[in-house]
């Protein structure tokens, strides 16, 4: 049976000498991994379609529930060329990606997540606010995927409280905190920049002009609330912190 759908390319694995397993998000089927054969022989534009990142329509072959569908056809729509040539900006995106393959699941039609992706690396190309644009699309992905931390009150009673509490995925109020460990601290002003980014239209986030403070203190407690619910850190967070004449 042919299936057709439009794809993000989020990684590619050899497989033998010249074929790749090619792993998609699409609005269809969520998380789709699909065989090529042969693309490593030649640098064909079926073979460049596959790379990291390239937007594309595909076809696939392969009977209902088959492991590994068979890459017919794939023509790219758009490369996405700029942000694999651009190191930060790519490092950036590789954290993105990490995270959608851990909270995507395969075989499950998920619009809302691949549309995310796709404004989100659209921006990337027009906009400068790289540290944003990422920081808006974990929390958007974090949602999608029932896994937002509560910010706006104590997750336990509903009063205001400011005191994150990473084991508990929520703010909690000092009551309801009673005897617990040390939490995050956060300002109201990051609880407001939580809720903006989680709220407003995706398209008009590069509005948003938070501080150099607010971003950094927002991403720190995001990234510390992923390392909990994944029980490790990302891979790709800690090649970032590699300096950048080592890498």
């Amino acid at each position: 049976m042919i299936c057709r759908t439009k794809g993000i390319v989020l990684r590619t694995t050899p497989f033998g000498e010249a074929d790749l397993i090619v792993t998609y998000l699409t609005p269809d089927f969520g998380l789709l991994k699909l065989f090529a054969k042969s693309p490593r022989k030649t640098k064909s534009r079926f073979g460049s379609s596959l790379e990291v990142l390239t937007h594309a329509r595909i076809s696939f072959w392969g009977k209902e529930n088959a492991p590994l569908p068979r890459l017919t056809q794939s023509d790219i729509i758009h490369p996405f060329q700029s942000i694999r040539d651009n190191l930060d900006c790519l490092l950036k995106v590789s954290e993105i990606i990490e995270l959608t393959l851990y909270l995507i699941p395969e075989r499950d039609g998920n619009k809302r997540a691949y549309l995310l992706l796709l404004q989100t690396l659209r921006d990337l190309e027009q906009h400068k606010a790289h540290n944003l644009e990422i920081l808006h699309y974990k929390i958007k992905l974090l949602e999608l995927a029932g896994y937002a931390p509560k910010l706006d009150a104590c997750g336990k009673c509903g009063k205001e409280g400011y005191g994150f509490y990473v084991s508990e995925s929520s703010i909690l109020c000092e009551a309801c905190a009673e005897g617990m460990d040390s939490p995050v601290r956060l300002s109201p002003g990051v609880v407001r920049l939580y809720s903006n980014l989680l709220t407003w239209d995706p398209k008009k986030i590069h509005r948003i002009r938070p501080s150099v403070a607010l971003l950094s203190a927002l991403s720190d407690t995001i990234d510390l609330h992923i390392r909990q619910i994944l029980e490790k850190p990302l891979l790709s967070k800690a090649l970032m912190q590699v300096p950048s004449q080592m890498r």
